[in-house]
């Protein structure tokens, strides 16, 4: 049985039209939107049933009690008013139906009587040339799964994390296909956790770049303390990372352990796969936090390092120009009776005082580091 690997969909899919049957359309939407259903089939062995014309959710659900196979839906961000026709169509509960139309959910898996519910968030790593303090690094979207015995319902929400290619390729596979919507609840998580090794293996590079500018010496023309906006931003992402990946390792571990009436025995082994990835991102995720944090001290470390180094050279610069002050504000005072001020080698024999003596200073503060 072959594994799905490595699917980047990236390419928003097609929408097909919805016809007006009772309950599945929504009123509030102008005529020439588009409907939220992406697409809707019907898969009999595992391989799916063409029609003359799309079908719309009512007739694929009426082709399957009549002839058996299960239903896979996909809808795009639907009102409560669309979704709320397919939710009573499949008798699902009304706690999860008001998730998946409000999305913004924590990962996780509830299951109720016939269906389980199954919340992903997807993670798309935004591409820039150069990583400043505004940079976006991650964006985040949403798949909500509803897994019963005859159908499969997923709900997406933001603009990436097509399903369309993972579609395409689960129906090139008719053999896992006919395990029945178990098989498609575990290629969109392998398809998500493999979303997540990608976007992991692009912010291992940005964190390396940043590691390196911070403890590259001599930088030029990049201020003191540059480098602690652009960390910063760098742990907010990681942050909404790792949000995205911790909540979603225990119902995978759940799927992979234990017994569902609804998952099939033979597709629950590839579960355990799946887990195992997913904990080596979390392990990773975990490690970008820790190793960010590091860097961020020493980058501050340096920062304060560098501001010692500057109040050293100006106090020993002052200590320097303190002499010849001294110097002329002595014999700046206008007595009448000054030793040396009728001298004739007075003024060259004080000015050369003057210079020796800022020279030895200058020389044993260079001498000491200070300089």
């Amino acid at each position: 049985m072959s594994m799905i690997r490595d699917l980047r969909a990236v390419v928003r899919p097609s929408r097909v039209s919805l016809r007006k049957e009772s309950g599945t359309y929504d009123a509030t939407r102008s005529p020439a939107a588009a409907s939220a259903v992406v697409d809707c089939a019907v898969y009999r062995d595992g391989r799916r049933i063409e029609t003359e014309t799309a079908l719309t959710p009512h007739e694929a659900v009426r082709l399957v009690r009549r002839d058996g196979g299960f239903v896979w839906i996909g809808l795009h961000e639907p009102t409560e008013a669309e979704f709320s026709g397919i939710a009573s169509e499949f008798g699902l509960h009304p706690l999860a139906v008001e998730d998946a139309v409000q999305a913004h959910q924590r990962p996780k898996l509830e299951r109720y009587d016939d269906s389980l519910f199954t919340v992903f968030k997807t993670i798309h790593y935004v591409e820039h040339d150069q990583l400043d303090a505004n940079s976006e690094v991650v964006e985040t979207g949403e798949v909500m799964c509803f897994t019963g015995r005859d159908f499969f319902i997923t709900v997406r929400h933001g603009g990436q994390g097509s399903l369309r290619t993972l579609r395409h390729r689960l129906q090139d596979d008719p053999e896992l296909l006919a395990k029945g919507p178990s098989a498609v609840l575990h290629a969109i998580a392998d398809h998500v956790v493999d979303g997540y090794i990608a976007v992991a293996d692009a912010v291992q590079d940005d964190i390396d770049e940043v590691e390196t500018d911070v403890f590259s010496p001599g930088r030029k023309g990049s201020p003191r303390g540059s480098d602690a906006g652009r960390i910063y931003q760098l742990k907010r992402e990681v942050l909404e990372f790792k949000r995205a990946v911790s909540p979603l390792l225990r119902p995978m571990q759940l799927l992979s352990e234990r017994p569902m009436r609804l998952i099939d025995p033979d597709i629950q082994k590839y579960f355990r796969d799946v887990a195992d990835h997913l904990a080596r991102v979390q392990e990773q995720v975990l490690g970008f936090d820790e190793l960010l944090n590091s860097i961020l001290q020493a980058n501050l470390a340096q920062a304060s390092v560098a501001q010692n180094e500057d109040m050293r050279k100006i106090t020993s610069w002052a200590a320097i120009i303190a002499v010849p002050t001294m110097v002329c504000g002595v014999y700046g005072m206008n007595f009448d009776h000054m030793p040396e001020l009728h001298w004739r080698y007075g003024y060259p024999v004080i000015l050369g005082f003057t210079v020796v003596v800022c020279l030895g200073i200058h020389r044993t503060l260079k001498r000491n580091g200070w300089l």
